[in-house]
């Protein structure tokens, strides 16, 4: 007679599923606080050596601090990963710069573009970009084609859903948005440029030889502090609203960033929540709009973001 069991399920992804990281490195930008924070820490009690890249060193600090007493209780009481702050402004290029520089070759097994903006009234980064589209885009572009010789695994960009909002498009013709500027139209091209530098760049790997792989993850709607530094204050009564309601916790909104960090995934990934909407959920592959998968805009993008950075893709990486 048949069996009438039902085949279990596969456990969903999570922390308890990182592999032994010792011996690895890590820079994780903007770790002293949000998702950053829960991925910095979560890689270090995995063993890992986390460089936290930070504009505030004293929160780098004290976030450092906190992840390595958790590692080390995780450890039995022996220390597992360490940890370091280093300061990095992606707003500002002198500082990325002197970052990469300072960084001296080392080998660098994971880089985690997470740090970003969100949602922030017109401003401008140091070099004259629009804030969110300097920041979240073209301060990691730059970072990461200067550290991208010393990469020995993979570079790991954080989208959002939001690359989808309403306009889907990157405005080749005004990057900086000097009309018909709005808080959301600004954040959505930016992490819509997050997607195509993660496509282009896992291009030029490929067509290189590399073994690097660029992936990138979305946190689905997760409660950090970065919706309360959006300008508009309806909107941060909304978000507020939203993230005691609707939103999943910091640490599950970490989850998708840490799986395309270590899963065995391929190049130009995207992982996100495998929940309604990919608001919340395990970490999974998940789609993106056609405007994110366009190989043309791509490469356009990338050309612009090199002849604005004065940064490239590294001449003769293997």
């Amino acid at each position: 007679m048949a069996s009438t069991t039902k085949p279990a399920r596969p456990a969903k992804w999570d922390v308890s599923r990182l592999p032994d990281l010792a011996g690895r490195t890590a820079v994780v930008t903007g770790a002293n606080s949000g998702l950053g924070r829960v991925v910095a820490r979560e890689l270090a009690r995995a063993g890992a050596h986390v460089v936290y890249a930070v504009r505030d060193e004293a929160r780098g600090r004290a976030a450092a601090a906190e992840a390595q007493a958790q590692a080390q209780a995780g450890g039995g009481g022996t220390a597992r990963g360490s940890t370091e702050v280093r300061r990095l402004d992606l707003a500002d290029l002198t500082s990325v710069r002197e970052f990469a520089e300072r960084w001296e070759g080392r080998p660098l097994d994971l880089l985690i573009n997470n740090a970003g903006v969100m949602m922030l009234p017109r401003r401008r980064t140091r070099d004259g970009f629009e804030m969110q589209f300097g920041t979240n885009h073209l301060g990691h572009f730059a970072l990461t084609n200067l550290l991208l010789p010393c990469v020995t695994d993979r570079v790991v960009t954080v989208s959002s859903g939001m690359h989808r909002a309403g306009y889907g498009v990157i405005r080749f013709d005004d990057l900086n948005l000097t009309s018909g500027y709005t808080p959301v139209r600004a954040y959505a091209q930016s992490k819509l440029a997050n997607l195509l530098f993660t496509l282009e760049l896992q291009r030029r790997l490929a067509e290189s030889g590399s073994g690097v792989r660029a992936v990138a993850a979305h946190p689905g709607y997760a409660a950090t502090n970065l919706q309360s530094h959006a300008g508009n204050p309806l909107a941060r009564a909304v978000m507020g609203i939203g993230n005691r309601l609707l939103a999943q916790s910091d640490r599950a909104g970490a989850l998708p960033t840490l799986y395309a960090a270590v899963a065995d995934l391929p190049g130009g990934s995207y992982v996100g929540p495998d929940g309604f909407a990919e608001m919340r959920g395990a970490p999974a592959l998940v789609g993106r709009s056609a405007a994110a998968s366009d190989p043309v805009a791509a490469r356009r993008l990338w050309e612009a973001s090199q002849e604005l950075t004065g940064v490239g893709f590294p001449a003769g990486r293997p």
